[in-house]
């Protein structure tokens, strides 16, 4: 799904005109953007959790010449995926899904 297709989806069970939802759905991502841009934690109960967390500097290598490279410390977004949204992408099962989320056992290989 692609945001045009999001917008439509929004403006459908919304009862909104197209315009008026993607004007609501950018205002809700760069109200995302600003509050990350501060170091802050954006929560959605049951959707998952948007933070920001340092990458520590490491040494790496260049691919193409196998020379040791130094990459800089930065600042990352990350997404850790709550309940509801876990539950509603893993189908659960009378044997378990097997991806570790804990709905039934775990399929052995």
């Amino acid at each position: 799904m692609n945001k045009s297709e999001l917008v439509s989806q929004i403006a459908e069970s919304a009862g909104l005109t197209k315009v008026a939802a993607e004007k609501a759905l950018k205002s809700v991502l760069d109200a995302i953007a600003k509050a990350l841009a501060n170091d802050e934690t954006v929560t959605l109960v049951g959707f998952g959790s948007f933070s920001v967390a340092t990458r520590a500097a490491r040494t790496g290598r260049n691919p193409q010449t196998g020379k040791e490279i130094k990459i800089a410390e930065k600042k990352v977004v990350k997404f850790n995926v709550g309940k509801n949204l876990k539950e509603s992408v893993c189908v659960k099962t009378k044997a378990g899904c097997g991806c570790g989320c804990k709905t039934g056992k775990l399929k052995k290989k």
